[in-house]
């Protein structure tokens, strides 16, 4: 990916990204390859479970480099208060509900380009969160995002508090 100087798509991840990026940021990583033999074509971290917040941020970024989205496939149980359908930059964006997994985010760009994101936790620190991104974009991954997670260290649940 280019280095465009987007203010919604964080190219690097530091430490701390979460508590830098204003509220309506876009953490998104694309694999940069063209073949996408890859199983994921990217990775996304969420600031928190609200998809209404969240949502808007990750089209708006993925439209810059994709075109629009008009599908959204993700896991009801995983998410707070789940629409059928947003409106973001005056497109109308369907949400699909399918009992997957909260580790993946499918994204569909015209009638049949879907693209599959591995879901980092909110809740993941910087270090498992850029780990687990990249893993996802590297060229030929063929690891699978649950164990992806699990491997950086990045539990699904929310921490106890």
């Amino acid at each position: 990916m280019s280095d465009s100087g987007s203010p919604r798509v964080t190219r690097l991840l530091r430490d701390a990204v979460h508590q830098a990026l204003k509220p309506g940021t876009a953490v998104v990583r694309l694999e940069t390859t063209h073949d996408r033999r890859g199983v994921l074509d990217g990775a996304w971290w969420p600031r928190s479970r609200d998809i209404a917040a969240e949502l808007p941020a990750l089209i708006a970024a993925l439209a810059e480099h994709l075109g629009p989205v008009t599908r959204v496939g993700l896991d009801a149980a995983a998410w707070e208060a789940l629409p059928t359908r947003l409106v973001v930059d005056d497109r109308v964006v369907h949400i699909d509900s399918f009992p997957a997994g909260d580790d993946t985010v499918l994204i569909t760009r015209g009638e049949q380009d879907l693209f599959s994101l591995l879901v980092v936790p909110p809740h993941a620190t910087p270090d498992a969160a850029r780990a687990a991104m990249a893993e996802a974009v590297r060229a030929g991954n063929v690891t699978q995002a649950e164990q992806i997670l699990i491997d950086t260290g990045t539990d699904r649940a929310a921490p106890e508090m």
